[in-house]
Order: structure tokens, then sequence, then C-alpha cells
């Protein structure tokens, strides 16, 4: 068995972006793979909707280039969208190969329709996608005696020259520090590569259909040795998250309005969508999120209806299996009563700055997934975009690597950790508490709808808890819970710090101090 501190290359994070680039890379080389709890407790595992991919009849790229350039406010980088789309057939094939039993119509593959999309072109296992997707790379990953898997690392930063025993400003990344979940204590991964595939920063909200890991590690981690981050206001709101006090986090898929769901307001069954726009439920997630969030906060509802009991209920159940059981368990019959719904935060569009081939600022630093800024989602992600993003930067970082391996030198000597001047925690209760007032003040300041107000009051805040948090950090050892509390903030202040540099309203930054969209698309680029 291979020592999994020293590989070729290392990668963190065990999603679709992570393991896509270890199996591709794993022909090759020696592949490390960190996940910060199990092996599939990302994001990936909890796609419901699909993949996004040219596979109609009469369907066109451009077609899907185009629907992703609407939806993203022109705000994306136009070569990459193609290189994307593109690649999304290609992409399909590989995961039909690896075993993902894609819903099929007689030959071909069943196709689904999302909001934004012009044509049906969402491939989808049910409406559990993810969870298939998940389960077929790990089959194939733990099949491959080049790929090690360590669950239950945390990672805390990155190991850069300023860790080599002979200090150097060269800024290269040699991997990462990380603390076991078991042992409690700091270990070094080091390789000649490091991917970041941590996906992004959900949690920094109270209503989020993320996973409980997505605390912007990767993002913040980047930010903190030297790397650009861009477009960090530019987070997804999904319109329909189950509004239930017990279940925090459980999604209603785009598709239950793609295949005839409403939005109703609670007490007269009012179908509310019409009034903001022709497309109705069919409308770019944004639009949907902020008409649901006017209609809550202008009559002082805790959520609206969804309701698709108007269609017959075999199609309801044979299309919706896993949420009809799940509402089932919940007292909730979809197919005779509406589901009540909330938006809630639902994807990172910005991160991480990176080129075609998902290289960062960094030498020796890539990054894949939705802990980066692409170029792909600009100002809005098209439904069922993500998946597909991971599988072609993915390989892309692969193909990059493996072209260029005589460039990257063996990490030289690095500094173990140093936690000789640290106590064990005293009160874990300030963790908890400065977690749970971030993830307050983000939503009801730094939500779907902003002011400039709002975000200096955010700004404020996240200012005071950073001085604490610090002084916390030095003089305690490292926990899990400390170092997602550190990424939380880090990823907050960016979010913040991005969200009043832009002064205009475009895709899901949506400001009543700046309700115009101006003439030309800029990213938000900081410079650490």
């Amino acid at each position: 068995m291979p020592d999994p501190h020293s590989a070729d290359v290392l990668i963190v994070g065990s999603g679709a972006a992570g393991l896509t680039a270890a199996l591709n890379l794993a022909e090759h080389f020696k592949v490390t793979v960190l996940a910060k709890g199990g092996l599939d407790e990302g994001s990936t595992a909890w796609a419901q909707g699909g993949i996004a991919a040219v596979l109609e009849p009469g369907d066109t790229f451009e077609s899907h280039i185009e629907d992703t350039m609407i939806a993203g406010a022109g705000l994306n980088d136009r070569a990459v969208v193609e290189l994307v789309v593109e690649g999304a057939p290609g992409a399909i094939a590989k995961l039909v190969e690896l075993g993902v039993p894609f819903n099929t119509d007689g030959n071909a593959l069943h196709l689904t329709r999302e909001g934004g999309h012009s044509h049906r072109r969402i491939v989808h296992v049910d409406d559990a996608t993810g969870w298939a997707v998940q389960e077929a790379l790990l089959k194939a990953a733990h099949a491959n005696p080049n790929i090690t898997l360590v669950p239950d690392m945390v990672a805390i930063d990155l190991a850069t020259s300023r860790h080599e025993a002979r200090y150097s400003g060269a800024g290269n990344v040699w991997g990462v520090y990380a603390v076991s979940r078991a042992t409690g204590r700091v270990e070094l991964f080091t390789a000649r590569a490091t991917v970041l595939a941590t996906g992004g920063a959900g949690r920094t909200y109270l209503f989020s259909t993320a996973p409980r890991g997505a605390t912007g590690d990767g993002i913040a981690m980047a930010w903190r040795a030297g790397a650009r981050v861009s477009n960090m206001e530019m987070m997804q709101f999904h319109p329909t998250c189950l509004y239930n006090l017990e279940v925090k986090n459980f999604l209603i898929t785009e598709a239950v309005r793609g295949e005839g769901g409403q939005l109703l307001l609670p007490e007269n069954g009012y179908r509310f969508m019409p009034d903001f726009d022709p497309r109705a439920e069919l409308a770019p997630r944004d639009i949907v999120a902020r008409a649901i969030d006017h209609e809550i906060k202008r009559l002082g509802l805790d959520c609206v209806h969804l309701d698709i009991s108007h269609l017959d209920p075999a199609f309801v159940k044979g299309h919706f299996p896993t949420i009809h059981e799940k509402l089932l368990g919940l007292g909730i019959d979809m197919t005779k009563e509406p589901i009540p719904v909330v938006p809630a935060q639902h994807y990172t569009c910005g991160g991480i700055v990176i080129d075609r081939d998902g290289r960062t600022d960094l030498p020796g630093l890539y990054a894949a997934g939705e802990c980066t800024q692409s170029g792909l989602h600009g100002a809005n992600r098209l439904a069922s975009n993500s998946l597909l993003e991971c599988f072609v930067f993915g390989e892309a970082v692969a193909s990059h690597i493996a072209a260029h391996w005589d460039d990257f030198a063996p990490p030289p000597p690095i500094r173990p950790w140093d936690e000789s001047r640290v106590a064990d925690s005293d009160e874990e209760v300030v963790i908890k508490q400065n977690w749970t007032e971030i993830r307050r003040f983000m939503w009801n300041y730094v939500g779907i709808v902003r002011t400039t107000k709002r975000l200096e009051r955010a700004a404020h805040r996240i200012k005071m808890l950073q001085e604490e948090v610090a002084d916390y950090y030095g003089h305690f050892r490292v926990t899990p819970d400390l170092i997602e509390l550190r990424n939380l903030l880090q990823s907050a202040e960016l979010i913040v710090r991005s969200a009043l540099h832009r002064k205009e309203s475009r895709g899901l930054h949506y400001t009543l101090d700046y309700p115009e969209m101006l003439p030309e698309p800029v990213d938000t680029v900081l410079v650490p």
C-alpha cells in the first residue's frame, strides 16, 4: 500500500470533480484523495436534478451555450461555456461506461427539462442522479490500485513555499496540513501537484440545501495562500427547499416545476408567478427565488406552496420516487396536497479563479468544481450545468498535469505542524455561538435581496468575529469545528466584500440601492 502522505498528486475533495480528476490521473500517477467526512458526504451525492447535455434531436450546442449565457446575465466567459457544453455528451458517455444507470426511453436516454433551458436536455437517474454518479465514481476509485482514499481528514491550510524547511517565497503549493477526525492529530500530505475540489460555501447561510461540510474550505485556503477569488457575491438561492423544522435541507428539484408544478400562496391558493414573469414557474431560479422572497416578506409568511397534485398520481410517483417517499414519511402526500417550500442557498457561483486547464494563480495548485470561478456560470448558474462542470474540469486538470508532469518538482522538506504553544479548547460553545451568528446575519443581510446598509452591517459583524476567531485559533489546538468556523468566516467576508464592490444588480446579486444593470459585465476579482 503506497503511503498516502506523499503522493504524486493530492486531491482534496471526493465528489464528482475530485474523483473525475483522480480516475483520469491514476492511469499514470499515484493519487491520494482526502475527504472531509465520509467519502460520499459531499454535494455530488445530493444533486437531484441531473446533467445537462445536447442529446435531443433539434437541440444544438449553440442553443445550450445561449441558454447558459442568458442565465449568467452575460458575465460568463463564452470560450469556457463552449468548452463545457461541447464536452457534455462525451462526459455522459464515460459515465454510462462507468455504469451510471441513467433513465432511458426506448433506446435513447430519457431527457427532462428544467428552468432556463430551451430544450429537454437533462439526463437523470430518477430524481437522485448525484447519488448514482457518486456511487459509480467511488466504486471505480476503490477498484483502482493507484488511488488511495482517505476519509475523515479536515484540511486546515495549504502547505506552500512559506512552510519549506528552508523558507522560500516562490509561492509553490506542496500539499496540505489536515487534522484527522479519528486521532485529532495534524498530518502533512505532500505532492508535486495539488487539486482543490472542496465544493461551495453554502453553509455560510441559515437556510441551505448544501451538505453540512460546505463551509468554503478550499476557497478560504486558496485565498490565504495568495490566490485570487472572483464573483463571490453570486450566491444562487434555490427557490424550492422543503419548509420543515425537522428536516433542514431537503431540496424539491426544479424538475417538479419543469413537469407542471405550480407555486401558490398558502391562504388562498393564488398562483403568483405569472405576475412576475411570462415564463411563470419556468423562469430562471433567481427570478423565481426573488418572487417567492417578495411574497413571503410582503405577507409575513413562513413559506409558499408548490403544487403538482393536479397531475396523475402515477405520473408524479413515477417521476419523483425519492421525493414522494421522503415527503410521505413527513406526512405530506404530494399526489394529493401541496408541498410547503422556501428559498434556500443552493450553489456558490463564484470561487477560486482558474483558467481553462483548472490552474489557479499558485504554481502546483489546481481547482475544479463548485469551489472555482471558471467563467462557466457567470452571474447565475443554469440548472444541471454544475455536475457537468465537475466532469469537464476534473478531466481538464488531469490532462494538464499529465501533459506538463516534467515541470513539477518533487516537494522539498516541509516543516511539520507546530502545536507546541497551544492548549485544548476550553469552550466549544464559543464556536457554536459564532457559527449560528454568521449564518443568521448572512441570511438576513446578504440574502436574496440586498442593500448597502445591510451589507455594511454584515461587514461590521464579520470584523468583530474575525478578531475573536483569530485569537481563539492562535491559542487552542485545532479541531474540525474550529477549522470550519474560520473558513466560514473567511468565505462570508469574501461574499460581503464582493457584494459591496458591485454597484449594479445582475443575475443573483440584487440590491435595492442599484436596481439597474450596468451596460458592461465585469467580474468582481479580489486580490489577496
